[in-house]
């Protein structure tokens, strides 16, 4: 009797080994590759990089910002003759309204877009040339600078008409105003990224 009780207690003994060591086993699978993770967590999201194929279209990179043409040099102004004192005295108390210079409001426009938010004001994708010569002779005709840039689409190539940039938001909604005037079906002013 005294060799059954041997056993009995052999094989608990036995069986306690075997379910420690199973839980160990277990407990290492689990944790020990959470611990001993090589490969550290991205701070940022994956940087998309699309190559163009060479089966595909002509790679077409985007197009710089068309600006209206250049006006010429502005007249100068005949000399004046000299103002009587009370002239110059109702000048002051009421003063006119000047046109504003066309090369001063360039000027101005070209150092707010070298820094600082840019506008535009998206006109239209298309794929038809001849549209896209429509639109453009409108835009350039109106005298409000615009850009396109390509974009592949599943049935081809598609072109991206944009009016812009404008240094603030009000001269974008000043020339959303002059495109429905053209007949056009701008869209709403957006800040250029």
């Amino acid at each position: 009797m005294a060799e059954a009780q041997d056993i009995d207690t052999l094989r608990r003994r036995g069986r306690r080994r075997l379910v420690g060591a199973i839980a160990l086993v277990l407990l290492a699978v689990i944790v020990l590759p959470m611990v001993f993770d090589t490969e550290p967590k991205p701070l940022s999201p994956p940087v998309s990089v699309r190559i163009p194929s060479e089966d595909g279209p002509e790679f077409a990179p985007k197009v710089t910002p068309k600006l209206p043409p250049e006006p010429g040099p502005a007249p100068q102004p005949a000399p004046a003759e000299p103002a009587k004192p009370e002239a110059k005295a109702a000048e002051r108390t009421a003063p006119e309204k000047k046109a504003p210079d066309p090369e001063a409001e360039r000027k101005r426009a070209e150092a707010a877009l070298a820094g600082g938010e840019q506008f535009v004001v998206p006109v239209g994708a298309f794929a038809d040339p001849e549209k896209i010569k429509e639109v453009s002779g409108k835009l350039r005709a109106a005298k409000v600078p615009y850009y396109t840039e390509q974009v592949p689409v599943k049935s081809g190539m598609l072109t991206r008409v944009r009016a812009g940039p404008f240094a603030t938001r009000e001269a974008a909604q000043s020339a959303l105003q002059k495109m429905k005037k053209l007949g056009l079906k701008p869209g709403n002013v957006a800040a250029r990224s």
